[in-house]
């Protein structure tokens, strides 16, 4: 079976529709923007507020929103209808993912100019952006193909929106508690040490270590979410 961007474009434009339609999606999306907006009000904005507005827009937009599209195809069972057309499982997920990458982008491009964020090198920090959020939609596909429904969806989604949202909160409790230490490696975290560095003066090969942690935690999501996926279109 040969790829087919017809097909991805088709389901691109059924998403839109269906998550226009769906006021409490299309809010909830514009939650990073309120809380950009609040922050660069607020005068100076540190590194790490400015991250927490880019992870928060990430798992909300990016994980969120692709959650409840997923979720609301089960709910209203045209998933398996889809599943059992014939486009193949990548046109599939990788329709299902392209409004959320844009939405994506969207919120976190217009979040940096609310807080006035202007990387030392807007390449390297665009490229582990963009590579970032591959992982933060895998989650979304992965915990919408596991939801029943949307409400459920919304639920489910909550432990991973305060891990890899608000994840730099959390590490400041590390020497208290040890366990906590392992956020560090959480792709929201090493996207955070990205741009630390980037900002010392580091060039892109100072942090190859960096996208190298956070391409296995893409591999590894989207391994599980492949493996669902075939499992649901099994059931």
């Amino acid at each position: 079976m040969t790829f087919s961007m017809k097909r991805v474009n088709a389901i691109l434009q059924k998403d839109f529709k269906d998550i226009s339609r769906n006021s409490a999606v299309s809010i909830t999306a514009l939650m990073p923007l309120i809380l950009a907006f609040f922050f660069g009000k607020m005068g100076d904005v540190s590194l790490e507020v400015h991250y927490m507005v880019i992870n928060f827009s990430m798992i909300t937009v990016g994980s969120f929103v692709q959650c409840s599209l997923i979720a609301e195809e089960k709910e209203k069972n045209t998933l398996r209808g889809l599943m059992l057309s014939p486009a193949s499982t990548v046109e599939i997920l990788g329709g299902k993912s392209l409004l959320s990458l844009i939405a994506t982008m969207i919120i976190v491009v217009i979040g940096a100019f609310f807080t006035g964020y202007q990387p030392e090198h807007i390449v390297v920090i665009a490229i582990a952006i963009l590579f970032s959020s591959f992982f933060f939609i895998g989650l979304g596909t992965l915990l919408g193909l596991l939801a029943k429904s949307v409400m459920e969806a919304s639920v489910i989604i909550l432990p991973f929106m305060f891990v890899f949202g608000f994840g730099s909160m959390f590490t400041m409790f590390a020497d208290k508690y040890p366990i906590l230490k392992v956020i560090d490696y959480t792709p929201n975290m090493q996207l955070m040490d990205i741009a630390v560095k980037i900002e010392s003066g580091v060039g892109l090969g100072g942090v190859w270590l960096n996208f190298g942690i956070i391409a296995l935690w893409i591999i590894a999501v989207y391994a599980l979410t492949v493996v669902v996926f075939k499992k649901r279109k099994m059931d």
